[in-house]
């Protein structure tokens, strides 16, 4: 236990590559399933791409508290590691397992009693209404399985496994893919369960992945112990300390619900045929956006290590070598999106009138990409350093402040493309007020190390 972690030995570029890689690989395979499932949901009919993208910011709530805990985990147990405190570092593990099911059980309760009225709220269409509903009840009802993924993955990724994270991730969306088609569409042997079978694939691939993750941590994951015993016997120090970072996490990133729900009810306003659109653009960024969060995710610990253990180069070089990477990956998003929007519309089953909206809405929105590509990496160090407060704040000034109103204001021209421009607009605005927190932080805190 004594032996010095990779992550304050070995140099950091090879370290970032070999801790992010896995998990921007995981995080495609994951983006090719979310862009999968919709493509199969959308050969049911528009009404239920339509019905998926209104139960999306529900299913983001549920992201949002499992991934913000996870953040809280791995950041304290990350930094515990960094200092030798291995005592504190094992119960940041077993309280986090603890709090996961704690989790499960709030969506468990939205799921049952709060579905169907979740979507109504969002559309008065009877078919779209029905089948958001199915979609969204089967989802929270078996969110153990994505809370227990989750939880179980930034355990791995807390002390370096990257690697068997990203086995765990990436079987959990193949076998999302696969039952897809089946479940959705009665392949072989299998029910033909419409929009319920696409849900029954998601809670499929989670399980077999959170099965997977025990199975490494239990194995492989030596720098923590897991017990029965150590998780019904939570320490509180160890609770406040998961949610001082954690809680702030959460509500950063249920914005992005708040943010979605908003939005389509902006778009709600023009036409249903808009709020597909909308969806389907979350669906195709999520190939560029989940890759350098995937970077953020690998950034993070190395961070948190290296600041318990009072290492300014490598801090340094961290942040240098992520920025570029982050700022790689999104120039070339803005650039498929700008040259190929029409094929890129066409996985989805896009009919005429979904190409007059989409291709303009892609073209318009992928300018902000750059300018987000350089605010999640400038953000990480926030929440390595336990100052998730300030990317809180970020958060809401960007989804909240800016760009909601934004787009309120540009709906009110009556012409919807100009709708989309509240992307950039808000996205400029997160940019200042991340460089402003940033070089906050750093001369208070990285330059005095």
């Amino acid at each position: 236990m004594a032996k010095e972690n990779k992550m304050g030995t070995m140099p950091v570029k090879q370290l970032i590559i070999s801790m992010s890689l896995p998990m921007m690989i995981s995080m495609l395979v994951q983006a090719l399933y979310n862009v999968v499932d919709s493509i199969f949901v959308s050969r049911i009919g528009e009404d239920a791409l339509t019905a998926v993208t209104l139960a999306f910011p529900l299913q983001n709530l549920m992201i949002a508290v499992g991934s913000g805990t996870g953040v809280g985990i791995n950041a304290l147990l990350s930094r515990s590691l960094g200092e030798k405190k291995f005592d504190k570092s094992d119960s940041a593990a077993n309280c986090g397992l603890l709090l996961t099911i704690f989790n499960y059980l709030l969506f468990l309760i939205i799921g049952v009693f709060f579905s169907r009225a979740f979507i109504s709220t969002q559309s008065d269409a009877p078919h779209i209404i029905e089948y958001g509903t199915t979609y969204i009840s089967i989802v929270c009802s078996f969110s153990f399985a994505l809370f227990f993924q989750m939880t179980l993955e930034r355990l791995l990724q807390s002390t370096g496994k990257t690697f068997f994270s990203m086995i765990s991730q990436a079987t959990g969306a193949l076998i999302n893919i696969i039952f897809d088609p089946l479940l959705i569409f009665g392949i072989g042997p299998f029910p033909e369960l419409g929009v319920a079978g696409a849900a029954y694939a998601t809670i499929l691939g989670q399980l077999i992945a959170s099965c997977i993750g025990l199975f490494c941590n239990i194995k492989f994951n030596t720098e923590i112990t897991l017990s029965i015993k150590s998780i019904l016997h939570p320490r509180k120090d160890t609770i406040k300390d998961i949610y001082s970072v954690g809680i702030p996490s959460i509500l950063m990133m249920s914005i992005g619900s708040v943010m979605t729900y908003m939005m389509n009810r902006i778009l709600g306003s023009f036409s249903s045929t808009a709020t597909a659109v909308f969806g389907v653009y979350f669906k195709l960024q999520s190939f560029f956006f989940m890759p350098v969060f995937g970077l953020n995710n690998g950034l993070i610990p190395v961070l948190a290590y290296n600041y318990g253990a009072r290492n300014k180069s490598r801090i340094i070089e961290a942040l240098k070598f992520a920025l570029i990477l982050a700022l790689s990956i999104m120039i070339a998003g803005a650039v498929t999106f700008l040259a190929i929007p029409r094929p890129l519309l066409l996985l989805f089953n896009a009919s005429e009138d979904m190409m007059v909206i989409g291709v303009p809405a892609l073209r318009i929105i992928c300018l902000s990409f750059p300018l987000a590509g350089i605010c999640i990496a400038m953000g990480s160090i926030f929440q390595a350093f336990s100052m998730s407060l300030y990317s809180l704040v970020v958060s809401v000034g960007r989804q909240l402040v800016v760009l909601i109103p934004a787009a309120w204001l540009l709906s009110r021209t009556g012409v919807l493309s100009m709708v989309w421009w509240a992307f950039p607009i808000a996205e400029l605005a997160s940019l200042v007020l991340s460089s402003y927190y940033f070089i906050k932080l750093y001369r208070g805190t990285v330059a005095k190390l």
